[in-house]
């Protein structure tokens, strides 16, 4: 399932300028596509258009191939896992209830879970390596214990294509791995895996295909060595860098230099 943008474009009320202007994007389906950008630049805006949650003021939207307007919000809920940016919960609530409300749009009219749910719950909280928290209160996780149980509840949905915005925020290098491995996983697997990231180098190891913002507007997109491109790279983020090939993976790594 491929998410698809056309001439994007989204105005804040109020904003002397556009946040997105003219975006085109095309994620093919069963790949991990990675959206980048300095601060500011709109790719946390970019998602939330995407998926509905922002009415361009110009331009279209189709996932699976039909206009975002004709998909219900149930219907789309269960198709597209997602992961925020930040997240607050203010009540009592185990890591293991948080990770089954992922589950919410596949229950009955009643409302009762499941074996079906239950196992898809017991899956996500095994792979994203939280089983251990299940019973803990979520107030009481570290920031990237927190993560991972996010990433949890979206993969107990068992979406047909997942969005996440930063995923790896607050992770130790273990985790952040084991989740990039993962996505990557599951884009092998055929599931559409959109993300937005800080992590140029990690895009560049994981993603099959990149989209480079710059003040709302596509500076580049495409596989990773022909997005990261030092003059590219330099113009978007006002900061000297250089990119060579990681010997160890064979990804490029971008460092950046004195001035």
């Amino acid at each position: 399932m491929r998410f698809q943008a056309h001439g994007l474009e989204f105005r804040y009320p109020g904003a002397a300028e556009p946040t997105l202007r003219g975006v085109d994007l095309d994620t093919p389906d069963g790949s991990l596509y990675a959206v980048l950008g300095p601060n500011g630049s709109g790719k946390s805006t970019l998602l939330r258009a995407l998926l509905g949650v922002l009415e361009p003021t110009g331009g279209s939207v189709h996932f699976d191939g039909r206009p975002l307007r004709e998909w219900s919000r149930r219907d789309l809920a269960r198709a597209v896992g997602v992961v925020p940016q930040r997240e607050v919960v203010s009540f009592p609530l185990s890591v293991r209830e948080l990770v089954a409300m992922g589950r919410y749009p596949h229950l009955g009219a009643l409302g009762a879970e499941t074996r079906g749910d239950t196992d898809a719950v017991d899956r996500a909280l095994e792979q994203c390596d939280v089983t251990g928290l299940a019973d803990r209160d979520v107030g009481t996780l570290s920031g990237g214990e927190f993560q991972r149980v996010r990433i949890a509840r979206a993969l107990a949905q068992e979406p047909r294509a997942l969005v996440l915005d930063e995923p790896t925020a607050s992770l130790d290098i273990r985790h952040e791995m084991t989740i990039l491995e993962l996505l990557r996983a599951w884009a092998d697997e055929g599931m559409t895996v959109l993300v937005v990231t800080h992590g140029v180098e990690q895009a560049a190891r994981f993603a099959d295909r990149m989209l480079l913002l710059s003040r709302g507007r596509v500076a580049a997109e495409g596989p990773p060595a022909q997005v990261l491109e030092e003059s590219i790279l330099r113009e978007v983020y006002g900061w000297p860098l250089s990119v060579t090939e990681d010997p160890a993976t064979g990804s490029l790594k971008v460092t950046p230099l004195r001035r």
